[in-house]
């Protein structure tokens, strides 16, 4: 639990770290913030004293206390060559192919690396973002915290191009911000895996999708389009959604209650990830039914996991390491032309064009089911 002069020294950190205040801006005085925070003057004064230690504030004699210009630490932070890498998840899955081919190219140039993770909630992306902004990086490599939900910490991104830190973002973006970004095609990927499937006879496709994450909504979007250009009629009872919080239950739940189904049962399944085709193999086997005789699956990633299952997976190509590589170059190249923000103008996105990658858990719909 938090102490008083501790809550109201981080939340005047905060909103600095939000550009609330702007350098040379007046925070307030003794009388505003005692107001403000509600606590005793010996506690106002125990928080402004460590900010203004800390740099984040400075006193004016009878005036009050003023946001510091951490900007003009700019060249302390230039000698630095120090990286900051902000991802959803770092220890499994794609994860740790991305940043490793992210920390060759940042070392190889000489810079220091340093890895947070969200864990895809925007509570611990605040916290990621107040670490960084409270240390001095040349420049940032960032996965988005649930892209596809309106974003609470938006002004800390301001902020940061507001102290010229530049920035690019991986596998997703805000779309506000209009950052230079890494992603897929995730759009064409769903399709693929779906006019895959369509190709090989199956009508029936259940396609479960994350829609928290833009990825998700996305291949959702490849998912409808496929259907449409093959003219195959989709129930929405077909698409299943689930969040970063039920991603270990809805799909799982979902997927047993219609498998059940003996006359209406689906034929194949499109997958947000790897990690989701794998597990609903599992669900498939235990109502014993085989992949992909009864029940065809296709992934997307081309993770180590496509390969590990008895029953490899018909999946979609994720460039890991060459996304992170790439994405790292650009970093260092907008760090050394200056490091402002305004040259994003002139750094080109990449959207890597998706491919299927075709093995053993997709197959022809059986006659039999044909007929059914």
């Amino acid at each position: 639990m938090k102490t008083k002069y501790s809550y109201v020294k981080s939340e005047i950190k905060s909103k600095i770290m939000q550009g609330y205040f702007q350098p040379h801006e007046k925070v307030g005085s003794e009388n505003e913030l005692l107001q403000e925070y509600g606590v005793s003057r010996h506690t106002i004064r125990k928080a402004v004293d460590e900010l203004v230690n800390e740099g984040w504030i400075y006193k004016k004699q009878g005036a009050g206390t003023f946001c510091a210009d951490r900007t003009a630490e700019e060249p302390v932070r230039s000698n630095r060559k120090n990286i900051a890498v902000i991802t959803t998840y770092f220890s499994d899955y794609i994860f740790p192919s991305i940043i490793r081919g992210a920390e060759k190219v940042f070392r190889d140039n000489g810079y220091q690396v340093t890895v947070f993770s969200t864990n895809n909630d925007h509570e611990e992306e605040k916290k990621c973002l107040e670490a960084v902004l409270s240390q001095q990086f040349d420049g940032l490599m960032i996965e988005p915290t649930k892209s596809a939900l309106p974003n609470p910490n938006i002004n800390y991104y301001l902020n940061i191009e507001r102290m010229g830190i530049p920035y690019v973002m991986i596998n997703a973006y805000y779309e506000e911000l209009e950052p230079v970004h890494f992603v897929m095609d995730d759009v064409e990927g769903g399709r693929l895996q779906t006019k895959h499937l369509l190709e090989l006879g199956h009508e029936k496709i259940i396609g479960l999708f994350k829609n928290d994450d833009i990825q998700g909504t996305k291949r959702m979007q490849g998912f409808i389009k496929a259907h449409r250009e093959h003219g195959t009629a989709m129930s929405p009872q077909n698409i299943v959604t689930y969040t970063t919080e039920t991603r270990d239950t809805v799909p799982v739940e979902e997927l047993r209650r219609k498998l059940k189904d003996a006359s209406n049962r689906p034929t194949a399944l499109v997958c947000y990830n790897d990690q989701l085709a794998l597990r609903l193999m599992d669900v498939v086997r235990e109502m014993k039914l085989s992949v992909p005789r009864d029940i065809s699956i296709v992934g997307f990633d081309n993770s180590y996991l496509s390969t590990a299952s008895e029953i490899k997976l018909t999946t979609v190509a994720h460039p890991q390491e060459k996304l992170g590589a790439d994405a790292a170059q650009t970093v260092l190249d907008m760090v050394e032309n200056t490091g402002t923000v305004d040259k994003k103008k002139q750094v080109e996105s990449v959207v890597f064009e998706s491919a299927l990658v075709k093995r053993h858990s997709a197959s022809e719909r059986r006659a039999a089911e044909v007929k059914r």
